[in-house]
């Protein structure tokens, strides 16, 4: 009876060793996934932060163009015209433009895209200069041959950001679409400021 009791006891001991490794292997296990768990929100702010100046830093340079640089308004041109939006149209979609840019732009840098075509940097740089150029080449100077000419570079070079950004990321080819028909609106908008 004792040769008995003395195995209980020993296979006592044995379940409560193997218990207490099974916690501490638990505990082990949540302080890896809640590390793991601190480090991908870490990420996930980073990921946010970066969005954030991707497409804000665009529209708020759109705007400080469009307030202090020019293009507040049309001038005398816009009274010849009848067919000329006012000008908070096309303010609103060069902005709206700016910031779905932006985005593009940010979902190709998130996939290494200006790393392996770093073409795409310079055709979306060449687009956004352009159109910093537009509204001060049209309203402070007040060329609409020489604005035309301008968005002209500008609708090419963000043509060639679309199929840059099309072969890295679908997605972000997609989002330019809409800022390819903006071009094309304000080239008629300048077309008609140049002949006016």
């Amino acid at each position: 009876m004792d040769s008995q009791d003395i195995r209980h006891r020993g296979g006592d001991d044995r379940d409560a060793a193997t218990t207490a490794m099974a916690e501490t292997d638990r505990k082990q296990a949540d302080d890896n996934n809640k590390g793991q768990r601190d480090q991908k929100r870490a990420m996930a702010k980073r990921g946010l932060k970066s969005l954030t100046v991707a497409v804000a830093a665009p529209v708020l340079v759109m705007l400080f163009e469009t307030y202090f640089l020019g293009g507040g308004g049309y001038g005398s041109r816009a009274r010849s015209s009848s067919w000329i939006p006012p000008p908070w149209v096309l303010h609103a979609t060069r902005l709206a433009s700016r910031g779905l840019m932006g985005l593009a732009a940010w979902l190709v840098w998130v996939d290494g895209g200006f790393h392996k075509k770093p073409n795409a940097l310079y055709l979306y740089l060449a687009q956004f200069t352009l159109c910093l150029l537009w509204g001060p080449v049209t309203f402070l100077v007040g060329s609409g041959v020489a604005g035309l000419v301008v968005w002209l570079g500008q609708s090419a070079a963000l043509f060639g950001c679309y199929k840059a950004f099309n072969e890295i990321s679908p997605v972000a080819g997609n989002l330019v679409k809409p800022c390819l028909a903006c071009a094309a609106f304000v080239t008629a908008v300048n077309v008609k400021l140049a002949i006016a």
